[in-house]
């Protein structure tokens, strides 16, 4: 497997250990400091095309895992998807179910609305979500369409049941109950009771990992956004889950803690309203994200080996 750090926001630049963490066949930072500023957040296609020609010409063929910087960029998961050449579902962990239709076409919060667009996903399972975004997901744009016709399958740590206006079909990770969508808990289930129902729904031979550390708590990684309660323990045991029975074919992972610098006043606007405003980087608990790093490449290296 390939280990490539898309180089955006600086963020990865002193976590020097992950290229030593696993025997990767090649490992290397693709340097798009130069399109952060435009990327983060939301883009434009213009400037996404930009960073779709540019990691073509870097990235090379093969399975690979690659690191996006903060969860700002996690859009950019989508143009790395794009070069899977057979079906793949991608099994998506964060606090974040990033479906939302309302949003930009290319935005952190509605990239798998993209990667459902793409011909090769057959579907997308979400696993972790704690987030406000579950509660009145219609009134916030959430894709309970796809939701319902199976396209998603979605599965939170821990959320209360979401008041719906409308009946949404019954799904593997919920159920429609009196006006509300009941969630299959994953941490009331237990992690191998859940996953005994997941790994069953991926369809596919081959499997695409999607990470935002965000799904984590606090005290096993500092990103921009607000964070969820899956333990990492948990997460690793979905990566050697899926790798046991599937072919790890591509892996993204983003979360990490930068400073955002908005020129746009929309993107300044957004930030405030949206991300929590940390003003000073806790030196300790950002080198808490490299070793989770380690621990997270480390278990995709092996995992895409074992299958």
């Amino acid at each position: 497997m390939h280990l490539r750090i898309l180089d955006l926001d600086c963020s990865l630049a002193a976590q020097q250990s992950l290229f030593g963490i696993a025997p990767w066949t090649s490992a290397s930072t693709l340097p798009l400091h130069d399109l952060g500023p435009r990327l983060r957040l939301w883009s434009r296609n213009t400037t996404m095309a930009l960073a779709r020609a540019r990691i073509a010409a870097a990235v090379p063929a093969g399975p690979a895992v690659s690191m996006l910087g903060s969860g700002d960029y996690h859009h950019l998961a989508v143009l790395l998807m794009e070069r899977a050449r057979e079906p793949i579902t991608v099994v998506h962990i964060d606090n974040h179910p990033d479906w939302v239709r309302l949003a930009p076409r290319w935005h952190c919060g509605s990239w798998v609305n993209q990667a459902l667009r793409l011909p090769q996903v057959a579907k997308v399972i979400t696993i972790g979500p704690c987030s406000d975004d579950l509660v009145h997901p219609d009134l916030k744009g959430g894709n309970l369409q796809a939701l319902g016709a199976g396209r998603i399958n979605l599965f939170p740590w821990q959320h209360a049941p979401s008041r719906v206006w409308r009946k949404i079909p019954d799904g593997p990770g919920h159920r429609h109950e009196n006006g509300h969508l009941v969630w299959r808990n994953l941490a009331e289930m237990g992690i191998e009771a859940g996953l005994n129902v997941i790994i069953p729904l991926i369809d596919t031979d081959a499997v695409w990992l999607s990470i935002d550390k965000d799904v984590l708590p606090e005290t096993e990684a500092l990103t921009n956004w607000d964070q969820g309660q899956m333990p990492l323990a948990a997460v690793l045991q979905v990566v050697s889950a899926v790798g046991a029975r599937k072919r790890i074919v591509g892996a993204d992972i983003c979360g990490e803690f930068s400073t955002p610098r908005h020129n746009n006043i929309f993107k300044r606007w957004e930030a405030h309203m949206d991300q929590p405003q940390r003003n000073v980087q806790d030196a300790e608990r950002l080198v808490r994200n490299e070793q989770t790093n380690r621990e997270l490449l480390a278990a995709m290296e092996q995992a895409a080996r074992s299958c």
